[in-house]
């Protein structure tokens, strides 16, 4: 319980799309929660960015820089939380992570990365130009 696992990282071309897994999210159904996809860049001093985030009440976070080109969902069965990734930039270039935090809903904040009580391990995302 509580394992979270990401795949679907690569290495892309510059507009092209990827789609993001994170498994396995059943433990967070009975709860009030966020499920979060957050990414750092590579050799960045800068802290985990949060991507894109959903909570147990279906509301969602974008980061700007994403909106329009990202979104966010769980799978039919709830077992996975999804990033799809469309006209992908260089810029988007990072390690992506997936975590969940229990008692968290968008709307009183989304919080950090060292918030949330379950992280995985990161997935990586390259492209290129």
């Amino acid at each position: 319980q509580g394992q979270l696992v990401e795949s679907g990282g690569g290495s892309v071309q510059a507009g092209g799309s990827l789609t993001l897994s994170c498994a396995d999210i059943t433990f967070v159904a009975p709860h009030v929660y966020c499920l979060a996809w957050f990414r750092q860049a590579p050799a960045s001093r800068e802290d985990h960015e949060a991507v894109a985030v959903l909570d147990s009440a279906d509301a969602t976070y974008y980061a700007d820089s994403v909106k329009g080109r990202f979104t966010i969902s769980k799978d039919g069965s709830r077992k996975t939380l999804s990033l799809q990734m469309n006209s992908l930039k260089p810029e988007d270039t990072a390690m992506y992570y997936c975590a969940a935090d229990l008692g968290c809903r968008v709307r009183n904040g989304i919080g950090n990365f060292y918030t949330y009580n379950y992280r995985g391990r990161g997935t990586q995302v390259t492209v290129s130009s």
